[in-house]
């Protein structure tokens, strides 16, 4: 990555004109966010988990970069959860570089993903990146976080989706509207019909006013605990059989299923010679595949078929309650 400050000329969502943006700068503090969120995150899931600990493992990228991956397994609360951060450089193949915006080869990444599987099925699993990436004058903002339930509860749903919300209209109202629409879009497995979870947020190429973005990603960054950590409270302590346990391990390989198809965080790392363990960090320890599995009518595992399609979870308690979002 060059060390000489690019200017970007960006356009802000407002019409207002954008002060120019110095690249470098920018990728320096992209890299320190991301560090400091890893650190928040691992500290607060150890604390609530009780029993495990991280293992932090630092990796270097041959043609550039490195990495720091943190992974808890075996916990009272995590049965695994993973928290990586990167920095990477050097060139993409010209194939790749076609799919991106920018000019030139040279890249710079860097970027925060995690993905947490609890043990007990009635926590969800969760999933959240937040990333800033450059190719040549061109530098943008990715990432959001979602929740996929197993057993859901739809206040679980709604707090989740509240404090994203609240995280999105600090910046722009008009974010959390896009930006949710965008997450049902993204995390739909199109070979099983159905959404992968709740929602939540989602956004990715965000280079208009790279300032202004920057604060809202990093709220957004900042929102991931607040919005996931009441619902582990919650969920907890309730008892599950081995019924729970193999429908969670069913579902699971629908989580399997997308990151392996879909995932661009996943295709971008294969594709730019990331360290492979720390690439597939975010599947489940277990998980199973039932052939032609059907959920007897009625029962609490049909029930999650309503949940796994786009919904206005904030407008529906809304309008239950009579509260604004």
């Amino acid at each position: 990555m060059s060390s000489s400050p690019t200017q970007s000329p960006e356009k802000p969502q407002d019409g207002t004109a954008a002060e120019p943006v110095d690249l470098a700068a920018l990728c320096r503090a992209a890299a320190a966010d991301v560090t400091a969120l890893q650190r928040e995150i691992c500290s607060a899931l150890e604390a609530i988990d009780g029993r495990a600990t991280f293992r932090f493992d630092r990796w270097e990228r041959p043609s550039g970069g490195g990495g720091l991956t943190a992974v808890l397994q075996d916990g009272a609360i995590f049965e695994k959860a993973g928290v990586n951060t990167s920095e990477v450089f050097g060139e993409f193949s010209p194939e790749f570089a076609a799919t991106m915006p920018g000019d030139g080869l040279a890249f710079y990444a860097t970027g925060v993903s995690l993905v947490l599987h609890p043990r007990n099925p009635y926590i969800p699993t969760t999933h959240a990146n937040f990333r800033f990436l450059r190719r040549g004058s061109a530098g943008w903002f990715g990432g959001g976080a979602d929740l996929t339930p197993y057993y859901p509860c739809l206040d679980d749903a709604v707090h989740f989706h509240r404090v994203l919300h609240a995280a999105c209209a600090a910046h722009d109202p008009s974010y959390y509207p896009r930006f949710k629409a965008w997450c049902d879009e993204y995390f739909y497995l199109r070979h099983r019909g159905e959404t992968r979870g709740v929602g939540g947020l989602f956004f990715d190429y965000l280079s208009d006013d790279l300032a202004r973005t920057h604060k809202f990603w990093r709220s957004a960054g900042a929102a991931f605990l607040p919005a996931y950590l009441p619902i582990v409270q919650r969920q907890k302590n309730k008892t599950y059989g081995e019924r729970e346990r193999q429908f969670q391990l069913y579902r699971r390989g629908r989580y399997v299923e997308f990151n392996l198809l879909y995932d661009r965080g996943t295709m971008f790392g294969l594709k730019t010679d990331g360290r492979v363990e720390s690439i597939l960090m975010s599947l489940p320890p277990l998980c199973r595949w039932e052939y032609d599995f059907r959920p007897e009518p009625g029962s609490p595992e049909a029930e999650l078929a309503a949940f796994l399609r786009p919904r206005d979870w904030l407008g529906e308690a809304q309008a239950a309650s009579g509260r604004s979002p």
